[in-house]
């Protein structure tokens, strides 16, 4: 066999067909932000990429090489005993680093050499990352978007998943960012990953979905914790018909409450993170909220951050930012019970229209998603 170049349009598209993708790059490059599926097989790790940087700004060039060369054969054949030992001769990777140059080559060289059918990304994960920022752009347009909406609380995450599991094509925004989206949306022990990640996991996303079906997505805000949502995929967020989840305020405390347990069990940290409202919300308000809490009132603490911070705040921002908020349909769900969320999911799924491509269905436009 040999080692064939394939170009990063082609790759994207055709991801799913290799039997591996192997990234070469460092951990530390892997972890930030890699293809979908990939596996790391560095061909130098972190420390020794500095290292062979530092020769190549302070030795030469033609002794870094030397040196990466002896760590790049050890690291390569460590990675071959590994795994490579139970593969048949039709394994096909596809293998990249960060340009397509020297750590991607020398790893199919030697898998090539041994007679796998390797495919190279040219140009690597540089020429790939173009190709998502590219798709990011043209995917959206492409899908009909449904956008549940409602204050706080009211079980927007919680319907998203019950349509997931009805069979609803979704988009888990909240998901692929690891946070829920507000001040206290953190979760806990699961760090965000980072603004590339984010879009290669959105990209995989979206890629995936059928557009002749709708898709359900929970309406954001421009970030989603710290991540920025790409400009297409808002824009055709908010310009998409809306469901609007009407939800008593006792039973959104409820669902608060359930969710964000990690708060109640850790005052000191709720109320650290209250300080984030204090330019919003002024000193002597996030006080009273914070001695509240730390007293043992958080569900009136809660109660109030409904009332006098999220409800106004989301209020303005849909009325502002979502086109078609006034013509949505109000779903009166009175609790967020597993099973008062199925049977809205599977009145949603009965009663959702599908659009002619572009437009939003309306009237004898309409016909039922089957």
């Amino acid at each position: 066999m040999s080692v064939t170049k394939v170009g990063a349009a082609e790759a994207a598209a055709g991801i799913d067909a290799f039997d591996a993708v192997i990234d070469a790059r460092s951990p530390a490059e892997y972890a930030l932000d890699h293809l979908p599926h990939a596996v790391n097989w560095p061909t130098l790790d972190d420390e020794q990429r500095h290292l062979i940087g530092s020769d190549y700004k302070q030795v030469s060039a033609f002794d870094a090489r030397k040196r990466g060369a002896v760590m790049a054969a050890r690291n390569i054949a460590t990675h071959i005993e590994r795994e490579a030992g139970g593969l048949p001769r039709d394994w096909r990777p596809l293998i990249y680093c960060w340009r397509g140059g020297q750590r991607s080559g020398s790893l199919a060289l030697v898998l090539g050499q041994i007679g796998f059918d390797v495919q190279l990304l040219d140009g690597g994960y540089r020429a790939f990352r173009r190709v998502v920022i590219d798709e990011l752009d043209r995917l959206p347009a492409t899908l009909e978007l449904h956008m549940l909406c409602g204050k706080t609380g009211s079980g927007k995450s919680r319907l998203l998943h019950a349509l997931a599991d009805a069979g609803a094509q979704v988009l888990d925004l909240e998901g692929l960012a690891c946070h829920r989206g507000s001040v206290l949306g953190s979760v806990p022990g699961t760090p965000q990953p980072s603004q590339k990640r984010f879009e290669t996991l959105l990209w995989d996303a979206l890629r995936r979905f059928d557009p002749q079906r709708p898709v359900f997505a929970e309406s954001e805000s421009r970030t989603v914790g710290r991540l920025r949502i790409p400009e297409a995929l808002l824009s055709h967020m908010r310009a998409s018909r809306c469901l609007v989840i009407d939800m008593p305020v006792a039973a959104r405390v409820d669902l608060l409450m359930a969710d964000y347990a990690h708060h109640a069990n850790d005052i000191d940290g709720f109320c650290e993170r209250l300080q984030a409202l204090h330019e919003a919300r002024g000193a002597d308000v996030v006080g009273r909220w914070q001695a509240a809490a730390r007293a043992g009132h958080v569900v009136d603490v809660v109660k109030d951050l409904l009332a006098d911070h999220y409800d106004p705040i989301y209020t303005r921002s849909m009325t502002r930012h979502f086109a078609h908020l006034g013509d949505a349909r109000i779903l009166a769900v009175t609790d967020g019970s597993p099973a008062t969320l199925a049977r809205w999911a599977r009145d949603i799924l009965a009663d959702t229209p599908v659009a002619r491509h572009g437009e939003l269905a309306s009237g004898c436009d309409a016909k039922p998603a089957r």
